[in-house]
């Protein structure tokens, strides 16, 4: 969190208690890759043992994925565009549990995602405010305050060093996984995040936390493709 001013992380305080479903995936900024460009161009992918092998990233090394056992509908294709969304659109279908990124010629690449409470308790439209590469996690206080299994990734203020303390590091059992996609409106954030969780079998259903996530190998995918600014959807 060393890019937030301790005014804004206040701020952000202020909203964490007003629910905690939208809070189990708060997430705290890390510096940011060089910003890719979108290019519209449907990309030819490999077959899913390639796209969900075993990969390593950033110094970790992500386990592949048993692709076997998701349905295949779940694993990043391309299928036709959703109806009506201009070219460079993340959609996220909370119905469906799929998310879409709509390319140029009326195709889109289509991942599966897994939702908690946070992923049903905002929509509408919103824009990529912030990307994170490999995120700490800071659970709130009130994840805390159930399972006290968790304090130790308790967030702290060092005043004397203007410097904030806890949280879980990056790593293969972080739950926020390799990537993160802050979602903002009209220039805040909404606390809705779009990323990745080393649980891949939550892919397609609703579980008990957090916001979008997706297979790591996918969030990957997804990140190295649209830029900060990306306009968004969650239906």
């Amino acid at each position: 969190m060393n890019d937030i001013s301790r005014r804004s992380f206040l701020s952000v305080s202020a909203s964490l208690t007003a629910g905690l479903a939208v809070t189990a995936c708060t997430t705290t900024p890390s510096d940011e890759n060089t910003e890719p460009r979108f290019t519209g161009r449907a990309p030819v992918f490999p077959d899913f043992a390639t796209m969900y092998a075993s990969v390593t990233d950033g110094g970790f090394t992500i386990p592949a994925v048993p692709y076997t056992k998701i349905p295949s509908k779940f694993l990043r294709q391309v299928v036709p565009s959703p109806a009506g969304e201009a070219r460079g659109t993340i959609v996220v279908d909370t119905s469906a549990h799929f998310l879409y990124l709509v390319l140029g010629g009326g195709r889109a690449i289509r991942y599966g995602v897994g939702l908690g409470r946070a992923g049903f308790a905002w929509s509408g439209r919103a824009e990529v405010g912030a990307r994170r590469v490999w995120p700490k996690w800071f659970p709130p206080d009130e994840m805390i305050d159930r399972d006290p299994k968790l304090e130790k990734y308790r967030m702290s203020y060092d005043r004397a060093n203007d410097e904030y303390l806890g949280g879980m590091e990056p790593g293969i059992r972080n739950p926020l996984g390799a990537r993160a996609l802050y979602l903002y409106q009209n220039g805040k954030d909404t606390l809705y995040r779009l990323h990745g969780s080393p649980e891949w079998n939550s892919i397609g259903k609703s579980v008990s936390s957090g916001c979008v996530r997706l297979m790591n190998q996918d969030i990957i995918d997804l990140y190295s493709r649209v830029p900060k600014g990306t306009p968004v959807l969650v239906r």
